[in-house]
């Protein structure tokens, strides 16, 4: 079989008066989800690129319309199934900007940003690691998984659920599980995720193949990220100094009040995004360290170990005792009839792991949203494929594919 296809394609070298219509998915390993391609080829050189999605659409956005506020919160789990924390925290924020809550407590978004970065780390290391095993390097995607088992872990400690986590809520966040013991185990994690973080960039960043697979390929400007409206780490490959965690206009949820850094490159290339996304994880690390040592060192006499954090947090329409029959009736008429929302539009941005995510809700009234819309950046970023991959070897695709970062559930909700 092998034989008679070199066979062929000696004969069509030879015979070269067309070109090739070649189908790349939509079960391709390299896809990462239901992506197809049409690509046209002229011997092994992509001359045109026809990308065709929505083999995954579910309509959430329409679902959500028809769900109460609150009880929309799990939808947002479900689209970027790799970010499930960060996409609830931008849609709890649309919400409470509809509320007029221009302050929340901050120990809830301390929890909020530290709970974000351990989610870019669990976005990054997947990211990187099914990268690598596309182009052929497969000890990467065995360490990243065993950090991301432990990163799941800590999200079905606090919440139930080793992924769709339903975590944050408006104005606050379902803090019972979190105690010290609980932050002391993840500033253990921190300590031996620096270990794998080396292991990966001894074996990736100085291998030659890996380098000469990404360096100068899918090369971005400026203009074509203005052009397809690409965000985060797409962006900040080619110089472009964007991070809503460091904006003074566009922060949110106090990240200014950290310090920390961003990375940005030159080239726009592969390399330079694979070196960001490496930067970026080990930049979150230290940000969880130091929010978990605020934590920590709040009110030290009256926490102690195996002790509850949630007397910091306050509950807004739900108590944090549910002993008596008053309370538990309350509870109830909250989740079953929802909150009713004053007529307004709002949105809100944060900055995921992928780019910019975005929620724009409408309000009508009632307990449910009239509309809304997201913007999701996988969406952006895959525009900008057929351009990318214009002039590149058919083989170059995979790599394309893997440092855009994409996943379906986000691209077609």
């Amino acid at each position: 079989m092998n034989r008679s296809f070199f066979f062929n394609w000696n004969i069509f070298k030879k015979h070269n008066n067309k070109n090739i219509i070649l189908n790349f998915g939509p079960q391709h390993p390299a896809a990462h989800g239901v992506l197809r391609l049409i690509l046209q080829l002229e011997g092994e050189i992509i001359q045109r690129t026809d990308i065709h999605i929505g083999l995954l659409h579910r309509g959430s956005e329409t679902l959500i319309e028809s769900k109460h506020f609150e009880k929309s919160i799990p939808y947002f789990d479900r689209m970027d199934y790799c970010s499930m924390m960060s996409q609830e925290h931008a849609f709890v924020l649309a919400i409470e900007n509809l509320l007029k809550i221009s302050e929340v407590n901050y120990y809830v978004n301390l929890l909020r940003i530290l709970f974000d970065e351990l989610t870019r780390i669990l976005n990054h290391m997947l990211a990187i690691a099914c990268h690598a095993l596309d182009i052929g390097s497969m000890s990467s995607i065995f360490w990243a998984f065993e950090e991301r088992e432990k990163l799941m872990e800590f999200y079905e400690r606090i919440s139930g659920a080793r992924m769709h986590a339903a975590f944050h809520k408006p104005s606050n966040l379902f803090s019972s599980n979190i105690d010290t013991t609980f932050l002391q185990d993840i500033l253990y994690f921190i300590k031996n995720c620096y270990t794998t973080l080396n292991e990966m960039h001894n074996v990736l960043t100085f291998n030659k193949i890996w380098k000469q697979r990404l360096i100068n390929i899918g090369t971005i400007t400026q203009e074509l990220c203005g052009t397809y409206n690409l965000t985060g780490v797409m962006s900040r490959s080619c110089g472009l100094k964007r991070d809503l965690r460091l904006s003074i206009k566009d922060s949110y949820s106090n990240y200014n009040s950290i310090f920390f850094k961003s990375y940005f490159g030159i080239n726009g290339d592969c390399f330079d995004r694979y070196l960001i996304r490496m930067l970026e994880m080990g930049e979150s690390l230290q940000i969880s360290n130091t929010i978990i040592n605020n934590l920590l060192s709040v009110n030290n006499n009256s926490i102690t170990t195996n002790s509850s954090l949630h007397n910091f947090f306050y509950f807004d329409k739900i108590k944090s005792s549910y002993t008596s029959m008053e309370d538990l009736i309350e509870h109830f008429l909250h989740w079953h009839t929802g909150l009713t929302v004053y007529k307004d539009v709002q949105l809100s941005y944060i900055e995921s792991p992928k780019g910019e995510f975005g929620v724009t809700l409408v309000a009508n009234n009632t307990t449910k949203p009239l509309k809304c819309k997201v913007k999701s950046p996988s969406y952006y970023n895959l525009q900008a494929l057929p351009q990318l991959s214009k002039g590149h070897y058919l083989a170059d695709i995979a790599a394309l594919i893997g440092t855009i970062d994409i996943v379906f559930g986000e691209v077609d909700r």
